[in-house]
C-alpha cells in the first residue's frame, strides 16, 4: 500500500473517531441531501448502480465524489464491516482526504 493510500485510510479513521463521517448507502445519501456532506467516497468494487446513483446525486448537490479502495478496506478503516459508501461531514478533513486522493490520480 502506497503512503497516499495509507494516509487516506488514516484520515477516514480520524473522521470516524471524531464523528465527522457517516457510512452506508442510506446515511451517505441522507448527508448529501441535507447538505452536510463535504466529500463522498464510493468503493471501487461497488456495483455500477451504486456508483451511478452517487455520481448523479453528488453532481446534482455539487459534492465532490471519489471512487477509492475496496469495500472491506473502507469498512476496516472505520472499524466496521464492509462499507461501499461514506460521506465526510467536516470540511477540513474532507479537504485533507481530497488532497491525498488528487495526488494519487
Amino acid at each position: 500500500m502506497n503512503p497516499e493510500t495509507k494516509k487516506v485510510y488514516n484520515l477516514i479513521g480520524i473522521a470516524t473517531k471524531s464523528r465527522n463521517l457517516v457510512s452506508g448507502e442510506f446515511s451517505t445519501e441522507k448527508a448529501v441531501k441535507e447538505h452536510r456532506a463535504s466529500l463522498v467516497i464510493v468503493a471501487e468494487d461497488s456495483s455500477d448502480n451504486t456508483k451511478k446513483m452517487f455520481t448523479n446525486m453528488c453532481t446534482y448537490y455539487k459534492v465532490p465524489i471519489y471512487f477509492f479502495g475496496e469495500k472491506d478496506k473502507l469498512g476496516h478503516a472505520m472499524g466496521k464491516e464492509i462499507r461501499a459508501s461514506l460521506a465526510v461531514l467536516d470540511k477540513g478533513l474532507a479537504d485533507a482526504i481530497e488532497k491525498q486522493l488528487k495526488m494519487m490520480q
